[in-house]
């Protein structure tokens, strides 16, 4: 029981949500639920005014008893009008919150997003997490809002039918309590079994919208087809589904018989109360007005409570799926960054006995890593997949912090940096670089979020990229739409992409270090040497960090790092690593070899 009460910890909460989402919304719904909990118990004494006002005319047949029934006939209409127009009002208010908080809560979604480190997003769990946040709870907060409004008009009518009802009988009011609650057991149970299968079905929700983007995504589509996945992905889908269809039969099947079985018991009670009324009646007890107000109270009364237990049943749903927003919304920020925004000496970058192991795993990516990077110098890193290459860059970009060891960017700690001074002065092409589904200029400009619309910096940058040319020959030029998601949208060559990618860094003018993660893997030979000697000339005064598997660019650099399984196995000079006769110089060969 105690769990129950504590799954209902979120209304406070979720109150304080739609108030701060719109506070003469709120106002104006609480306002108009007090009217809709009140007039119920109005039409129904009015009716029996009616009733009794009937007997009373037809038995003196004076015209002022025929004109009091028609005023009471007048009134009831005025009030079911006025509360026909209420329950409508209510409904609009109910859509414009809906649509407002839903808007509020996803932004909270994407903004918690937004904050956390790169590590959480490559765990599953925590796609879990934000994917059950993001499927239902957007709606959540406005639907748990709904029924306490929705419980607060119930008890107000509850409370009012009640007060006509002890007229007639204390027993009653008790029956009709009574007669609700195993109604409300069952609800409850039932909304507690389904939130456990939302939970336990996350994994299984995301294979299915994988499964989805696989088949029907232009970027797919391809191999799909050329290798015949089609059927053996779509039955993956079917299988899917047929186990959760399963699991969902059985709830409401189970879940139907119940409330019948239950709602029987409601059905009985207000049959057995409905006889004892009439035989009050025929004894003379209660009036035929009086007993049509009593049968009316008691079924509406009835149906009220029932009401009543299914907003608290729905409100203890509702906080499941809240819990499951807030356990997201309330996972750790970052550790607390420094306000250090320029270095202290003109030193470069300092890698100091750096390791870093991903979170719950014993095996290091990176093992005792040490180096400097003076400015102006150029350092290649070469090894084979997975010797924690781009684990390296993540480290110096601050998206991974190291597990062991220090890094010093100009004398200063990264960790003391302000991280926004610190990315302005990085720019970084990453392997798998993103293809913005954006116009080309857009693309280009995205390196440089203060310059996003500036159309003179696109083209110096891709310029400095080598893209211009093959942008200037696009009928927009740079206003092209690039991809296929969108009306009009042209795709580009591999190594195009790449051009554009190497143009989105060169954005960073203020940027000092150039960190080149594979950068044109997309591009033949010919084209990569001359991309090269042109990029050498413009980045004499930067650092520059290369990632490449081609030998033929990474001879250029000052430096060269060989790394095998997250270590520094070869560390040197070109000359200086072939006349080692080490690892660096059996791949130099081999790759040699290979363009004889």
């Amino acid at each position: 029981m105690n769990t129950t009460f504590k799954n209902f910890r979120f209304a406070g909460r979720a109150i304080q949500l739609v108030w701060g989402t719109s506070r003469s919304l709120t106002i104006s719904l609480c306002l108009v639920t007090i009217v809709n909990g009140l007039l119920p118990a109005v039409i129904a004494y009015v009716g029996k005014l009616i009733v009794d006002q009937v007997i009373l005319a037809s038995t003196s047949k004076a015209i002022q008893d025929q004109n009091t029934a028609f005023f009471f006939v007048a009134v009831e209409a005025f009030v079911i009008i006025l509360f026909s127009a209420s329950q409508k009002f209510a409904n609009i208010l109910q859509s414009l919150l809906r649509v407002t908080l839903g808007q509020k809560v996803n932004v909270l979604i994407l903004e918690k997003a937004l904050t956390l480190e790169l590590l959480f997003f490559e765990d599953s769990e925590f796609y879990d997490k934000m994917t059950q946040a993001r499927t239902q709870a957007s709606t959540r907060p406005l639907s748990l809002i709904n029924r306490i409004f929705s419980l607060v008009q119930s008890s107000i009518t509850i409370i009012t039918f009640s007060g006509l009802l002890f007229q007639y009988s204390y027993s009653a009011v008790l029956i009709l309590i009574l007669a609700t609650i195993p109604a409300f057991i069952a609800e409850t149970r039932f909304s507690e079994h389904a939130f456990r299968l939302f939970r336990w079905r996350a994994p299984e929700t995301r294979q299915q919208h994988y499964l989805e983007t696989l088949i029907a995504r232009e970027d797919h589509a391809k191999e799909v087809k050329l290798f015949q996945l089609g059927p053996m992905l779509l039955e993956r889908y079917r299988s899917i589904f047929d186990r959760l269809y399963f699991e969902d039969r059985n709830l409401t099947i189970k879940k139907g018989l119940w409330g019948y079985s239950l709602g029987t018991i409601s059905t009985l009670a207000f049959y057995g109360a409905y006889g004892w009324m009439v035989l009050e009646a025929i004894h003379g007890t209660i009036t035929l007005g009086e007993m049509t107000m009593y049968l009316l109270l008691f079924r509406q009364g009835q149906s009220t409570f029932a009401s009543a237990l299914t907003s608290i049943g729905g409100m203890y749903e509702d906080n499941l799926y809240l819990a499951n927003l807030y356990e997201f919304l309330e996972l750790p920020m970052p550790k607390a960054i420094g306000n250090q925004i320029a270095g202290t000496s003109n030193i470069g970058i300092e890698f100091k006995s750096v390791s870093f192991a991903y979170p719950g795993n014993s095996n290091p990516v990176l093992s005792n890593i040490s180096f400097i990077l003076k400015p102006g110098e150029k350092l290649a890193i070469v090894g084979e997949n997975g010797s924690g290459k781009t684990t390296l860059i993540k480290l110096l970009t601050r998206l991974y912090e190291p597990t062991s060891g220090e890094i010093f960017l100009d004398s200063v700690n990264l960790k003391d940096w302000n991280l926004e001074a610190l990315h302005k002065r990085i720019g970084v092409i990453f392997q798998n670089f993103v293809q913005y589904q954006f116009t080309v200029g857009e693309n280009i400009g995205v390196g440089d979020i203060e310059n996003l619309d500036n159309s003179l910096k696109w083209m110096e940058a891709s310029e400095k990229g080598m893209a211009k040319p093959f942008i200037d020959a696009m009928s927009d030029t740079y206003q092209t739409q690039l991809g296929k998601w969108f009306k009009g949208g042209q795709e580009l060559s591999g190594g195009q992409w790449q051009k554009i990618a190497l143009s989105r860094a060169f954005m960073r003018e203020k940027a000092d270090i150039l960190v080149l993660d594979e950068p044109t893997s997309a591009m033949d030979a010919e084209a990569e040497m001359n991309i090269f000697n042109h990029f050498r000339k413009l980045t004499q005064n930067q650092m520059v960090i290369l990632i490449s598997h081609r030998f033929s660019t990474v001879r250029m650099a000052d430096q060269i790092m060989v790394l095998s399984k997250g270590e520094i196995i070869e560390h040197g000079s070109h000359e200086n690593l072939l006349s080692i006769n080490g690892r660096y110089a059996h791949l130099f060969r081999l790759q040699a070899e290979g363009y004889k």
